[in-house]
């Protein structure tokens, strides 16, 4: 059987590990109160998550690889959408504030969009491949011969999804309106327009909050979701989308057929989308914007007994998978 070989830039988080786990032969330990400064004495603390973490994204480029090409498509797409956006403004000049506000930040609004869905659906594969993968190209038995716990490995892991990809996707989605407002602001200067309107309808500080506030709360409420995901990644020997997928399939129809009832597909839902009822205060159904701090209702978000449930559902399941990871080999 041919041996796997493996780069050096994806092993060095590995070197590092070992390194700053393995006591050094060549310098003897001092004192703690001796008051000698070795400088090759290294004394910086471990951090297996830290370098974990690097080696999630190390190997996994899909993180930021994926969102930046979306992001690329988004930029195009608007350069295309100018033309034209000369007339649509004046129009645009002439309703009342907040339908200029509206009509403005639309593109923006569904830009923000399409990232945050992209990333979900990122994060969705990558759980559905973290441990499983290891176990298929039996990468696994390397990894366990670190001194790096799994309980480390599997929060390393989660932490992807629940902290990683909304950074990223909070730096794209900036860096993406800040293009899009350029390509605005070029075209309505080659038409003799002011781009004052749009950056009058966009403050920065206020959107760069509720956008970093909603990846936030969106991060926690699909956290079972991901825990869920990393459990059948763990566990399942192959076809780990359909296993992951099966089960709620399978329980809705038994549910529809037995009782009648759709009680599971809308806590499916809920779990979804039902965080932004908890996390914004909209101005009804028909109007889900937000244009004031006081539509953000972290207070009601953090009390919600849905969020907290769901928190420690997924803490059940990462432990679970912490459990199957310690017992489960190579495929």
């Amino acid at each position: 059987m041919a041996r796997r070989v493996r780069s050096p830039e994806r092993c060095r988080g590995v070197i590092f590990i070992y390194q700053m786990n393995t006591p050094s032969n060549a310098a003897p330990e001092l004192p703690a109160k001796s008051g000698v400064s070795d400088p090759g004495y290294n004394t910086a603390p471990t951090r297996p998550l830290y370098w974990s973490v690097r080696r999630e994204l190390w190997e996994n480029r899909s993180i930021y690889i994926a969102p930046l090409i979306v992001a690329a498509f988004q930029v195009f797409g608007f350069a295309i959408s100018t033309i034209g956006l000369a007339d649509r403004r004046r129009a645009v000049l002439l309703l009342d504030p907040a339908h200029q506000r509206a009509a403005i930040e639309q593109p923006y609004d569904l830009a923000a969009m399409m990232m945050i869905f992209t990333v979900f659906i990122v994060g969705v594969f990558y759980c559905l491949d973290a441990l499983h993968g290891e176990r298929r190209d039996r990468s696994i038995l390397f990894w366990k011969s670190l001194p790096v716990s799994d309980l480390t490995t599997v929060l390393s892991k989660a932490t992807i999804p629940l902290v990683v990809l909304p950074l990223v996707a909070f730096a794209i989605i900036v860096c993406t309106h800040l293009i899009m407002v350029l390509e605005t602001s070029v075209v309505l200067i080659s038409h003799g327009m002011s781009p004052a309107s749009t950056w009058a309808h966009m403050p920065v500080p206020f959107n760069l909050l509720v956008l970093l506030y909603g990846l936030a709360a969106i991060a926690l409420w699909h956290a079972p979701i991901y825990g869920w995901l990393l459990l059948v990644s763990g566990w399942a020997r192959r076809a780990t989308f359909l296993w992951a997928v099966l089960p709620i399939i399978v329980i809705q129809i038994f549910e529809k057929i037995t009782f009648g009832t759709s009680y599971f597909g809308a806590f499916v839902k809920h779990r979804l989308m039902g965080f932004a009822s908890h996390a914004f205060g909209f101005h009804g159904e028909s109007h889900p914007t937000i244009d004031s701090l006081s539509q953000l209702t972290p207070g009601k978000y953090l009390s919600s007994p849905g969020l907290w449930i769901g928190l420690l559902v997924a803490a059940g399941f990462l432990f679970a998978a912490v459990r199957l990871r310690r017992y489960r080999g190579p495929l």
